[in-house]
């Protein structure tokens, strides 16, 4: 199966390890250093190479950094990860940073020394990174020190090797769109804008571009791979031929010039030094590339990428293969909830549920002739109090048995060519307390309130995520993360700049796919998230209104649990939205259920609440 339940993580040498870093200070001139959960891509699924932050310290969530000083070694996450920090790190080694609050340059403004030299890898960095960090030292009176070499990899022994995943051909079908058009836009817009090339260092947007996908991170279809791409003449494709067979080098042959990765520094030296106009994204971009390019006395335009747009608002093609895939992909999650449906209570465990949602991923997939080609995170099933983990990874360590009277949180999600989904389902093991049936409650009208709003252009995601909250502010409860991300095609399952939440400043596009995932979380108790995705659609007109507004159109489609909700705490509108979102499941997903008691089930499962 893709998902593998070992323990990989070693918290019991964080330490050694930290003192080793330690042991390089005095040689390096450094005070402290900055370790980020980051490769050189700045991607946020990275292969086993560039587990940098876990192999120190042990914690194996998907966004983090730790700053190691004399004194301290502060590990920084976000909201998300509050409680799966304190639980897998050793806490007399390392102290919990606030990722969002007081992330790393506040942390050193308030509390570094006077004079404090901070040591980084430049690679690891974006320049706006860098920015912050230079302030902060520079009112302490400090500097920040790049190291030639990563402070880690030097300590790292038998550290894995760098991936090289085969690269295949999205084709017309899937993407919707030549690479060569796309290519042609971004080409256009640099003449417009009197800039000489873009530098793309985004593999989600090398593989959007150029249609290509890839098997270098986990969950994560693409290729670690860099590009130029010139306002006028053919762009650079900076990726190692070990990845593309003949067909695919073919095909790369009348788009760009592929070339070794080692070759990108020596192109962009050269393109700097003609006094080029070079586009970079300063929130992608590795900072060791914006010190080159200065350095040869090329001038960098600092600019979104240019593919971050186009490749979040999805074509009609795109949008089609995703709606086909989440209907896929419900048809094996009902399969699943069937099963869970049966099964005694207390008699299986996380991993037993994984496996078997997985396994119905992967029979569903060949049924239909649309193969599961991996999952899109590692499922997160939790149980009881693992369910108030938010981002809980259930090991072969932490596994416990689903047992009678709890909540049960699963949020998996699966890679199809033609499109990526993420669901959450939050079920009941038998009967379970009111109290916990009344937050659930809560959490299902702030989904509904997302997934029926209707807006006006220029309206962000910022602007709607109080709708998810705001009956669960009404009593006093509240989730720390977001509400929505942005969802890519066949590509992340966390694509930006689009979001729904308190920092989501994107306008929302029509196009846009977005996660819509409301919950609440009891620490050492109990979880619970409900999550669809959900697509911009166009402005429609709306009856005696004044004004055509935006909405969302659902794209999954599976039964959210009946008997855990109290329809009493819901309005009319909120009830048959309900009804209606399950006679519709029930309609859309029939027809790709073929055995007689899961069909049987769905109809229950998706029987109205009013008549």
């Amino acid at each position: 199966m893709f998902q593998s339940f070992d323990v990989t993580a070693e918290p019991q040498f964080g330490r050694a390890r930290v003192e080793a870093l330690r042991a390089r200070f005095e040689a390096d001139g450094v005070d402290g250093v900055l370790v980020p959960r980051a490769d050189d891509y700045q991607g946020e699924y990275v292969p086993p190479a560039a587990e940098r932050l876990a192999y120190m310290t042990g914690f194996t969530g998907s966004a983090g950094m730790l700053l190691v000083t004399v004194n301290h070694a502060v590990v920084f996450v976000d909201g998300r990860y509050v409680t799966q920090l304190a639980e897998q790190v050793d806490g007399t080694v390392f102290t919990g940073g606030d990722l969002v609050n007081e992330p790393p340059h506040l942390w050193i403004a308030r509390k570094a020394p006077k004079g404090f030299r901070l040591g980084l890898d430049p690679w690891m960095h974006t320049g706006a990174e860098i920015r912050r960090l230079e302030k902060a030292l520079e009112e302490k009176g400090g500097a920040l020190v790049f190291l030639s070499e990563n402070p880690v990899d030097r300590i790292w022994e038998n550290r894995p090797s760098e991936p090289l995943g085969a690269v295949i051909i999205q084709d017309l079908p899937q993407a919707g769109e030549l690479a060569a058009a796309k290519i042609g836009r971004i080409r256009d817009e640099l003449k417009e804008k009197g800039r000489d090339s873009a530098l793309i260092t985004d593999p989600s947007s090398i593989a959007w571009i150029f249609n290509l996908r890839g098997a270098d991170v986990p969950r994560t279809p693409h290729p670690l791979a860099r590009a130029i791409i010139h306002a006028e003449g053919k762009p650079d494709l900076f990726l190692d031929r070990r990845k593309t067979g003949i067909e695919a080098e073919a095909y790369l042959g009348q788009l760009c010039h592929q070339l070794p990765p080692s070759t990108l520094s020596d192109r962009l030296t050269a393109l700097a030094k003609g006094g080029k106009r070079i586009l970079i994204d300063p929130d992608l971009t590795p900072y060791a590339l914006v010190q080159l390019i200065r350095a040869e006395g090329g001038e960098v335009v600092e600019g979104n990428d240019p593919a971050k747009l186009p490749r979040a608002t999805k074509n009609q093609v795109e949008l089609n293969g995703s709606a086909a895939a989440h209907l896929q992909d419900g048809a094996a999650m009902v399969e699943f909830l069937y099963w869970l449906s049966t099964v005694k209570p207390g008699s299986v465990t996380e991993i037993d549920a994984t496996k078997h949602l997985e396994a119905c991923r992967v029979r569903v997939g060949e049924r239909l002739q649309n193969p599961l080609r991996d999952i899109s995170f590692d499922t997160i099933a939790g149980s009881g109090e693992h369910a108030a983990i938010m981002h809980y990874r259930v090991t072969t360590e932490t596994d416990r048995v689903i047992a009678p009277g709890e909540l049960f949180l699963i949020d998996s999600g699966g890679q199809y060519i033609n499109g990526t989904t993420d669901i959450t389902r939050t079920v009941g093991i038998g009967a379970v307390p009111e109290e916990q049936r009344r937050f659930f409650t809560l959490v299902l009208k702030g989904m509904i309130g997302i997934s029926a709003a209707r807006f006006p252009k220029g309206t962000r995601g910022q602007d709607l995520d109080p709708l998810a909250r705001i009956a669960l502010w009404k009593a006093g409860a509240d989730y720390a993360h977001g509400t929505g991300h942005g969802v890519g095609s066949y590509l992340s399952v966390h694509e930006g700049p689009q979001r729904i939440s308190r920092l989501g400043t994107q306008e929302l596009l029509p196009g846009m796919i977005l996660s819509n995932e409301p919950g609440y979380y009891r620490p050492g108790s109990f979880g619970i998230r409900i999550e669809n995705l959900i697509y911009v659609h166009e402005p429609e007109e709306i009856e005696g209104g004044d004004a055509a507004m935006l909405g969302f159109e659902t794209l999954t489609w599976c039964p959210i649990d009946r008997d855990l909700v109290i329809p009493a705490l819901l309005t009319r509108e909120e009830l048959l939205w309900l009804d209606h979102y399950h006679a519709e499941t029930r309609e859309r997903l029939m027809p790709l259920i073929d055995v007689a008691e899961v069909r049987t089930w769905l109809e229950a499962a998706t029987a109205p609440f009013r008549d």
